[in-house]
């Protein structure tokens, strides 16, 4: 399942939807992401996430299905919230449901990576030093890289 919405969520309740009713699930595993007051050396008082409606979840749906395609797994969730937030409001949760655990870790952990770099959301901070795109993170592409495919691809 795959929301893109303004409004915050409450993770209990949808890590309960996710495998409510399935006795095939034996784990989930889930990641929730929150805004920072820090962004290196600067303050961060709100940050403000756009995206594309349309093309936002059509992303999100085809890194939904390559983590169906790479584990066995019972069922998935990406919330990715958009607007003005601030510091310790929920940004995202991604959760992997599998009979195993090694699958749902591995596969939430992959979802996660390629949401970062893969996903077309653009992040404005606004700092004590004014406001600011945050741009794309060395450590972020580092993380990706490990769930390519391509040899070829993988230092990208």
């Amino acid at each position: 399942m795959i929301r893109v919405q303004r409004e915050d969520f409450d993770v209990g309740a949808e890590l309960e939807k996710l495998s409510a009713g399935n006795p095939k699930v034996g784990g989930v595993c889930s990641f929730v992401g929150l805004v920072r007051d820090v962004a290196g050396d600067a303050t961060v008082g709100a940050m403000t996430l756009e995206h594309y409606p349309g093309m936002t979840e059509k992303q999100l749906a085809k890194i939904e299905a390559e983590a169906r395609e790479r584990w066995p797994l019972e069922a998935t969730l990406i919330i990715h919230r958009y607007g003005r937030l601030e510091p310790c409001d929920r940004i995202v949760l991604v959760a992997a449901a599998s009979a195993h655990r090694q699958a749902a870790i591995e596969a939430c952990s992959f979802l996660i990576d390629w949401l970062k770099t893969q996903a077309p959301f653009w992040k404005r901070e606004e700092t004590d030093g004014g406001t600011r795109w945050v741009e794309a993170r060395e450590s972020d592409d580092a993380a990706a890289a490990r769930w390519r495919t391509d040899p070829d691809r993988a230092a990208e």
